[in-house]
């Protein structure tokens, strides 16, 4: 039987919470720490299920992961298993991100095909191609993914049709113990990737533009183990705002860096939010009902997909007819029945998302699909009416720290059974 959250709705957000280190900052470091043997350490890492998949992960590798706190101490063997299984893949999609680590370090991977959230189909194409053009061939055979460079990768110019983060992330893992220069074209942007570079850049990696749309990184026969500071997570920052926010409340975001949400708080202002920001935190207070607008998620410093669900709750409650289109994962609608549950008037058309907004949700039980619904279903539940009980709570443990009692200790009436 999983866990579910009781949640009583009614009462404003108050006080101050600090977020952790990102989710979708630390697996990548995990990742990346199998570019270099020796023992590296990794600090601000999130306490949540994804990071101990991932350890598991690097274990089977023939890592050794030990976590002290929020400190994650990684020995890399000198010479990785290059395989990565099925059980441990299935379960979260970062990990194919030991294709390109593996490849470069050792000339060869066995990589189970991806899991993760379900939000419709998220091919692998572009990695593929990338790392084709940079000599390594691939053969599938039943689910796993054979990776080949024995001769080693050859640096080269790849555009990517899209700017994924992970295609972006793969090939920048691979790239740094290529011979010669890679250049990588319409990149992803990210906070996240940024970091990531920076990492490796501690190990001895040339990359240049990081952050940027074009990339170019300066292979180097070899690395060396590096320590490294988790960039704050600002999903989890957004996460807690518009809680504040759909409550009326008003609450600080602390140890978070209000640039890398530009987008996101420029819409939460546009929705009657009073916000103000200082180097390292957010104080956000709510409107009695948001005002309503339209939201496009796109890549980075776009609005981002992962925000998506929260703000399509906050605007379930506001004055007018909102419109949100997705453009990133055709699939991430599964919660708006739950919302409509609650007595939210949601329909989904396509690619777009009208929210007629309500004066009250009610609470009932709800269930969450994947880490963002369960946020966005709880968020609903701190204003709803009674009690909203939300069912299969451990997709929240795969991305936020800390969820139940950071929200308690801003007023919230909500408890774990």
């Amino acid at each position: 039987m999983s866990d579910s959250l009781v949640v009583q709705g009614g009462t404003p957000l108050s006080g101050t919470v600090a977020v952790g280190g990102a989710k979708n900052a630390a697996l990548k470091h995990m990742v990346a720490a199998l570019m270099a043997p020796g023992r590296h350490q990794i600090e601000n890492v999130p306490e949540i299920l994804d990071v101990e998949i991932m350890g598991r992960v690097l274990e089977h590798v023939g890592a050794l992961c030990r976590r002290d706190g929020k400190t994650l101490t990684i020995d890399v063997p000198e010479h990785p298993i290059p395989e990565a299984p099925l059980e441990l893949v299935r379960q979260m999609r970062a990990s194919i991100l030991v294709l390109g680590a593996l490849l470069a370090r050792t000339g060869e991977a066995r990589v189970a095909l991806p899991g993760g959230d379900d939000f419709g189909s998220r091919p692998i194409d572009f990695h593929i191609e990338g790392l084709e053009a940079m000599g390594a061939t691939f053969d599938l055979r039943h689910g796993v993914l054979y990776g080949a460079a024995p001769d080693g990768l050859v640096g080269t110019d790849v555009f990517l049709e899209f700017p994924s983060v992970g295609a972006t992330e793969n090939l920048l893992l691979a790239a740094v113990l290529a011979k010669g220069v890679t250049t990588i074209g319409n990149a992803a942007r990210e906070p996240e990737l940024v970091d990531l570079a920076q990492y490796l850049g501690s190990m001895g990696a040339k990359i240049d533009g990081a952050g940027t749309s074009t990339i170019e990184i300066h292979g180097v026969e070899g690395l060396t183990a590096a320590s490294h500071r988790t960039v704050p997570d600002r999903l989890e920052a957004g996460t807690y705002l518009v809680a504040a926010a759909m409550t009326a409340g008003t609450v600080t975001v602390s140890d978070c860096r209000p640039e890398h949400l530009r987008m996101e708080l420029r819409k939460l202002t546009a929705a009657g939010c009073e916000i103000t920001t200082s180097a390292t935190s957010v104080t956000l207070t709510g409107p009695e009902r948001p005002v309503a607008l339209d939201i496009s998620t796109l890549p980075y410093p776009g609005f981002h997909t992962d925000m998506h669900p929260q703000m399509v709750t906050l605007l379930s409650v506001a004055e007018g007819t909102s419109l949100v289109t997705e453009n990133i994962y055709a699939g991430r609608f599964r919660y708006l029945g739950e919302l409509n549950r609650m007595g939210a008037e949601i329909h989904a058309d396509g690619q777009h998302v009208v929210i007629r907004g309500v004066t009250q949700l009610s609470g009932c039980e709800v269930d969450a699909c994947d880490i963002r619904a369960g946020a966005a279903l709880t968020i609903a539940a701190l204003r709803a009416e009674g009690e909203t009980v939300i069912r299969d709570a451990h997709h929240l443990d795969r991305g936020y720290d800390g969820w139940v009692p950071k929200l308690a200790s801003l007023g919230a009436d909500i408890r774990r059974v």
